[in-house]
């Protein structure tokens, strides 16, 4: 493994997870060094193992890296998981164990960026959501995000931090258990018909390249402290996703409602406000959703 000294070394957690992989590739082309934890055993050589529940772990890759930034997205991500202990584990414990080991190393970062979640706002009754907004969180998924927030804030005077609040957002490598992936599998394998839950909800659906091009400007803006949605306030009704899949595919799926998919604490709609965004990074580039889907669509 080398490490320069005097390069921009960054750090992503879960860099082997769907974003992590595509935000490797994108900031390495941007000029940077880049390092990342993986779970299991590490396929590359810029690739450390690590337990983010595990302080000692944390402690190694922290004290082997000394990253100049560190973008936090390790996380139990999907909102269906069932273990509960787990979610607040590597959700909560596993990001103090992150700041413990920069502080107790003397590093301090150019920037640590958190990936925290939209779902920390429940369902507020507004069609959008600011960072104002008292949060109210449904499940277990969203209060761990929000408990992650509120004791890394206790941190905000030793480092220079940025907890995004990301809403939905997706592209080619996505878990297939993601609403997106499924849809679009179900169209890639020519099947005539999808249960899904409620199909009466509208929500970002945004696309991976523009997410990659927000966490670099976030990343070399001087803003510290904050909390900001990681959004486009642009909903689209999951109605009209399906839509776009008939013309891509050429033919129209057979939607069913599956009582079992539909979650009885459904946010109706999610939708973040742009404005405290645009002030840190100025205006932002979005691809359009078709574009997204057509590419998930077409790749191999």
């Amino acid at each position: 493994m080398k490490l320069d000294s005097h390069s921009n070394k960054v750090l992503i957690t879960g860099i082997n997870g769907f974003t992590g992989v595509h935000l490797e590739k994108y900031l390495t082309a941007q000029g940077f060094d880049v390092f990342g934890t993986v779970i299991d055993t590490p396929k590359e050589d810029n690739h450390l193992q690590c337990d983010i529940r595990k302080k000692d772990q944390v402690n190694t890759v922290i004290s082997t890296i000394k990253p100049d930034y560190v973008i936090h997205i390790a996380a139990i991500s999907f909102v269906g998981e069932s273990n509960a202990s787990l979610i607040y584990d590597v959700n909560v414990i596993g990001t103090e164990n992150i700041l413990q080991a920069l502080l107790e190393n003397d590093i301090r970062p150019k920037k640590i960026i958190l990936a925290s979640s939209a779902t920390v706002y429940g369902n507020q009754g507004q069609e959008v959501l600011d960072e104002s907004m008292c949060p109210a969180p449904v499940n277990h998924y969203g209060i761990s995000k929000l408990a992650m927030e509120h004791m890394a804030a206790n941190y905000f005077d030793a480092l220079d931090i940025i907890i995004t609040r990301p809403f939905n957002y997706t592209g080619i490598g996505q878990e297939a258990h993601f609403l997106i992936p499924k849809i679009v599998s179900h169209f890639r394998e020519g099947k005539k018909e999808i249960e899904l839950g409620n199909i009466h909800v509208s929500r970002e659906f945004n696309a991976i390249s523009s997410v990659l091009n927000i966490y670099h400007k976030l990343l070399l803006c001087d803003t510290k402290s904050s909390i900001v949605n990681l959004s486009s306030n642009k909903p689209i009704k999951l109605l009209d996703v399906i839509d776009m899949m008939n013309d891509i595919a050429g033919y129209e799926i057979e939607v069913k409602v599956n009582p079992a998919f539909v979650r009885a604490n459904e946010i109706k709609s999610l939708a973040g406000s742009t404005t405290e965004l645009t002030t840190l990074i100025g205006d932002i580039t979005l691809s359009p959703f078709q574009d997204t889907l057509n590419e998930m669509y077409k790749a191999k």
